[in-house]
């Protein structure tokens, strides 16, 4: 499954098949040159760790479903008032963006470091 975001009437309003956390940062930058209210809309996504739930953070979504999600996201989500599903429950996800955001790293800070990362991958 690839990132996949419903509206409040179950239609798909945005879907992408990028790797990494590249499909939220499309979502987010689709949002900004259109800003609308997400709080009634659905994400899926393949696999949600730290870096995803960051950016589902950003992005205003309330609801998120995952295939697989870590442990470690959970306390992102819960913080900010997402409800989340899944398939599996995993202790964390063998990534570097896992282990880069740090339970001590507030929102801000950790969706700094992500769009770092994302500059210099996409600079290769």
């Amino acid at each position: 499954m690839n990132l996949q975001v419903y509206d409040s009437y179950d239609h798909c309003v945005f879907s992408d098949d990028g790797h990494w956390l590249h499909p939220l940062f499309a979502l987010l930058d689709t949002l900004s040159e259109r800003p609308v209210d997400v709080s009634e809309w659905r994400l899926c996504d393949k696999v949600i760790g730290r870096g995803a739930a960051v950016l589902i953070v950003k992005a205003g979504i309330r609801t998120a479903y995952g295939g697989l999600v870590s442990r470690r996201a959970l306390p992102i989500l819960e913080a900010h008032g997402v409800a989340v599903s899944w398939d599996e429950l995993v202790d964390r996800i063998a990534c570097m963006t896992e282990e880069a955001i740090t339970p001590e790293m507030d929102l801000e800070k950790a969706a700094a470091w992500l769009y770092t990362r994302r500059r210099e991958i996409l600079s290769k």
